[in-house]
């Protein structure tokens, strides 16, 4: 007869912090992103994905809104997160910001909702930033009520740069130098920072390279999340390049 196994013992949690991520089916960039910000601090990145068609347009952008509650709760069944970010800048605006966060929290209570939005502004905010410039690879239709949506936030819009495209697979295909030249062009005199909108697009892996290039400090969509997400697991740390990294949460 075989001896007996020895006891199974279960540590209380296999990783103190985690997130959920709820991601678009095309998305290509917000995984890595936050592999390369998050997990070398000890945060589990937990990932959805939440039906999305191109183009990008508000009217494809506004069919997630009724999907968001059950993606958020298909992370992890009944298991805590620290927080769950919902990845589309652009959404987070056509939808709402708040009925987004909303969404979420309705199916997965407890843990903090984070939009390129709300961590967007949190990090202008946290930045001193009021006057800045908007840039984004979107059409102008669906850039202008982004613009709006930061003015409302109670930001000046120094400038607003669209690079005019509809496909988010493209837009994740925007090379760095690209990113680094279209903020180069776009920053307006006076900005007191520049935000680089959308989740697809590669400008946090870039964005010493763009303050380097602009002499101002720069926030990317994934950027700003990721801080968020690090801020919401308690971790205060200088987490990777970025003037934005090297601040807390809250910060007026």
């Amino acid at each position: 007869m075989s001896a007996a196994p020895p006891p199974v013992r279960l540590d209380a949690e296999p990783i103190p912090h985690r997130i959920g991520l709820i991601a678009l089916a095309t998305d290509m960039t917000t995984e890595m992103d936050y592999a390369l910000a998050l997990t070398p601090r000890g945060i589990a990145v937990h990932t959805t994905r939440i039906p999305f068609a191109n183009p990008v347009t508000p009217e494809t952008l506004a069919a997630m809104g009724p999907d968001l509650t059950a993606a958020a709760a298909l992370i992890l069944p009944g298991e805590t997160l620290d927080a769950v970010v919902y990845s589309c800048t652009s959404a987070s605006v056509v939808i709402g910001d708040v009925a987004v966060r909303e969404a979420i929290a309705a199916g997965k209570p407890g843990a903090e909702p984070i939009t390129p939005i709300s961590a967007g502004f949190a990090a202008l905010r946290a930045l001193g930033a009021r006057r800045i410039t908007l840039v984004t690879p979107y059409t102008a239709e669906t850039t202008r009520p982004m613009a709006e949506c930061f003015a409302a936030g109670g930001f000046d819009l120094a400038g607003v740069t669209s690079l005019g495209l509809t496909d988010d697979r493209a837009m994740a295909r925007i090379s760095h130098n690209s990113i680094v030249e279209a903020a180069r062009a776009a920053v307006a005199p006076g900005s007191e920072a520049l935000f680089f909108a959308c989740t697809a697009v590669r400008a946090a892996e870039v964005i010493d390279r763009i303050e380097a290039a602009i002499g101002i400090p720069a926030v990317s969509a994934n950027h700003a999340t990721a801080w968020a997400a690090l801020r919401a697991c308690g971790d205060q740390g200088a987490a990777g390049p970025g003037r934005l990294m090297t601040l807390p949460m809250g910060r007026s």
